[in-house]
């Protein structure tokens, strides 16, 4: 792994531990940055890990009592795939890739308009449409509205005057690179979001390289909107 992807991993990790920190923040759940991760003492919303690792190394035994693992589901994100914590009760669920695209412009969706939300009403329609229909739609609150770096990107039928949301992802601007997570379009198929995120992404941060992670068929699909693969990530789960 050359230098640049090690400064890359390292920014889309801090990256993503400070959207979920920003997601906890509006669950009113109070994470920590520290040294080597950031960690909640409590558990964490649906889908979002305990602990983030922000560099290679972490020590296992300090970053597991950090999160709590009397509650079932406790989780914590390996950015760099580097520890074991089978030993301490855990298994992995899943693998996924960092995944990279540099800063420059990217063209206009056809058939489809972009905007940031702004308020709840329109949030709630935004994550319906990211939900669909699972259920979880109530995991993104109003509180992400005041937080400066978040910005939800929705994308539109052209012409649409219904408030009908077709795609959409989050954004959340670091200081040296914008990650995007929760891309969605319509029928769960992010290959047909990623032109307007990406053209909405390069119209309101025109200089900041593009970070996430993403696996399996989103993996693909991002590949194919001009990202490439930085490394691997892990997520384990206590199993008790």
């Amino acid at each position: 792994m050359t230098t640049p992807q090690q400064a890359l991993i390292r920014a889309a990790a801090r990256n993503n531990a400070e959207w979920c920190a920003a997601v906890c923040r509006a669950h009113g759940v109070a994470g920590a940055f520290g040294a080597d991760a950031w960690a909640a003492p409590v558990r964490t919303p649906l889908f979002y890990p305990d602990a983030v690792t922000l560099g290679p190394d972490a020590d296992p035994d300090a970053l597991t009592t950090r999160i709590d693992t009397a509650s079932p589901g406790a989780s914590v994100k390996d950015s760099f795939a580097d520890l074991d914590l089978a030993a301490a009760g855990f298994r992995v669920p899943f693998e996924a890739q960092w995944i990279h695209r540099p800063a420059g412009s990217a063209p206009a969706a056809p058939g489809l308009e972009w905007d940031v939300v702004g308020d709840p009403d329109t949030l709630r329609a935004w994550a319906l449409a990211w939900d669909d229909g699972a259920g979880n739609a109530d995991l993104f609150r109003p509180g992400l509205l005041t937080e400066p770096e978040t910005f939800l990107i929705l994308g539109r039928p052209a012409g649409d005057t219904e408030g009908r949301v077709a795609a959409g992802a989050v954004a959340s601007r670091s200081e040296h690179v914008v990650g995007v997570s929760n891309v969605f379009g319509p029928d769960g198929a992010s290959d047909a979001a990623w032109p307007v995120v990406l053209h909405a992404l390069a119209r309101l941060f025109p200089t900041l390289p593009v970070v996430g992670y993403e696996q399996g068929a989103d993996l693909a699909a991002a590949l194919r909107h001009g990202f490439e693969p930085l490394g691997p990530l892990r997520v384990w789960t206590y199993a008790g």
